[in-house]
């Protein structure tokens, strides 16, 4: 399938980098930590949502800042050894010009900045948790990178793994690419599912992007 574009847009854990263990390890530490029982631990979806969603859902609203506090630092600290490129993200990164993408993550920015650093992606946009009253599967974050890129939000392109994400690029009107990196092809609703992102490659002329994804 192809599209054409004037941005792309990627989320960050599961699409452009894998941290599916460290996230495993950090919040079942921090779940132990506050006493979360394992039958409501299990029930909360973690991946593609801000941090505070979801301990707002296991905690009262008076431990709220402190836990955030906590998990921040304990994801912070799991960053090195934790993150590792995903096939195909140093190639697609590197073939884009730098008005042309942004990074659009659920998490902190102190967390965000901390994995991009480790696997030396330096996004000309980033759009973390703080930037947002509303986090995925509402549209604001990805309306906002479009509007901090100067772009129409249709003719933006999302890439993601989750379906919260996806949900929010809908949302905003874009074009969305799935990757079946952390959930089934099934899970994923978009306008194109791919493996990773060596499936998809792209030409950049003056006035657009030109996107080709394969199954």
């Amino acid at each position: 399938m192809t599209f054409h574009a004037q941005a792309l847009l990627f989320d960050n854990d599961g699409t452009l980098v894998s941290t599916l263990e460290s996230v495993r390890r950090c919040w079942t530490r921090w779940a132990r930590e506050y006493g979360v029982s394992a039958e409501d631990f299990a029930r909360v979806e973690l991946h593609g949502r801000p941090a505070v969603e979801i301990i707002a859902e296991l905690l009262p609203a008076e431990r709220v800042a402190g836990a955030l506090a906590r998990i921040e630092e304990l994801e912070v600290e799991d960053v090195p050894g934790g993150v590792e490129l995903l096939p195909g993200t140093k190639d697609l990164l590197g073939a884009l010009p730098e008005g042309r993408w942004a990074v659009v993550t659920s998490a902190t920015r102190p967390l965000a900045e901390a994995r991009l650093r480790e696997v030396g992606i330096a996004p000309p946009v980033l759009v973390c948790a703080e930037d947002v009253t509303r986090g995925k599967p509402d549209p604001e974050p990805y309306l906002l990178a479009a509007a901090r890129l100067g772009v129409d939000p249709a003719a933006c392109v999302v890439f993601e793994d989750a379906p919260a994400g996806l949900a929010a690029g809908r949302a905003a009107g874009m074009r969305t690419v799935a990757l079946a990196t952390t959930h089934h092809r099934e899970e994923l609703s978009a306008d194109a599912v791919t493996t990773d992102l060596s499936g998809v490659s792209v030409q950049v002329s003056a006035g657009e992007v030109e996107v080709s994804s394969r199954p």
